[in-house]
């Protein structure tokens, strides 16, 4: 996770967790003008538009006043969706068995973009089976990774 979002990350999952949710990670895409803070809340019985209103106020409040990011910006509030968006090892270990999409931030074997089955996860380490082929990447060195949906 990049400075920032580990940053932004720590000042804001108290608010959200007092909230009654789940701050699942937070993503900064700088662009100039058109900068997104995207944060990722989840909850037991689903996220509602109302429920990421509050959030978004909540959070607000809070940004308003630390003021992180020294650059306009838009602030996204979202539920996870099917392509739930992974951040952590625990989230990773959540979904063993399941297909994810990672992409390093750091190049292994020339390559940044893997595809496959979880495998397992073990001491910040998950191994993916791509292809036939098991890979063990190092958590902190994903840059982003997604649950890949499955439709019936």
């Amino acid at each position: 996770m990049a400075r920032i979002e580990q940053t932004l990350t720590d000042m804001l999952t108290p608010a959200v967790e007092a909230l009654g949710f789940e701050l699942l990670g937070v993503e900064f895409v700088a662009a100039g003008k058109h900068s997104t803070l995207r944060i990722y809340i989840d909850h037991a019985n689903g996220i509602s538009v109302d429920n990421c209103a509050d959030v978004s106020h909540q959070v607000s409040a809070i940004l308003d006043v630390e003021d992180p990011i020294n650059t306009e910006y838009n602030l996204e509030v979202s539920s996870p969706g099917m392509d739930r968006p992974l951040f952590k090892a625990e989230h990773y270990a959540a979904v063993i068995g399941e297909t994810v999409s990672v992409r390093l931030r750091t190049p292994m074997d020339n390559r940044r973009k893997f595809k496959g089955k979880v495998l397992s996860v073990e001491d910040g380490i998950l191994t993916i089976e791509v292809d036939g082929e098991t890979f063990e990447l190092v958590i902190d060195n994903i840059e982003k990774g997604n649950l890949v949906p499955v439709f019936d």
